[in-house]
């Protein structure tokens, strides 16, 4: 497994934006697609964003699309999630997720395909 550590979040206002992190150690990154999932209060963890393993392919949840952007860099072990025109609906823990696929443009929405999580990150939008 890999060992994941998001940053970046905190409270912003309505229509604001945001930028997640997460540092990835103890195994090879580019061998893990990555995914962003999101749980908040009273619901169940839901998938947001992924990104395959090249960073060629990229997936958002319906909720999200066209204002999230998942970016990778590999030289960095590191993922993005860019968050912009938040909506107090995306109030959540943010977890990030690595997912060891053997393919290098495969993204997976599936929980249970990603084997390691980060603690996760706070993200408060206020209305």
């Amino acid at each position: 497994q890999v060992q994941l550590v998001e940053s970046g979040g905190g409270l912003v206002q309505a229509g604001g934006s945001l930028s997640l992190s997460c540092a990835a150690s103890g195994r090879t990154f580019s061998m893990y697609a990555m995914g962003w999932f999101r749980q908040a209060p009273g619901k169940e963890r839901e998938f947001v964003a992924g990104i395959s393993r090249s960073g060629g392919s990229t997936y958002y949840g319906d909720s999200v699309k066209g204002r999230f952007t998942i970016s990778r860099d590999n030289a960095k072990n590191t993922v993005y999630l860019r968050m912009n025109s938040l909506k107090p609906d995306d109030t959540a823990v943010y977890y990030c997720a690595a997912d060891p696929t053997v393919s290098v443009l495969v993204v997976t929405t599936r929980r249970y395909e990603y084997d390691s999580w980060g603690q996760g990150t706070q993200v408060t939008v206020s209305s």
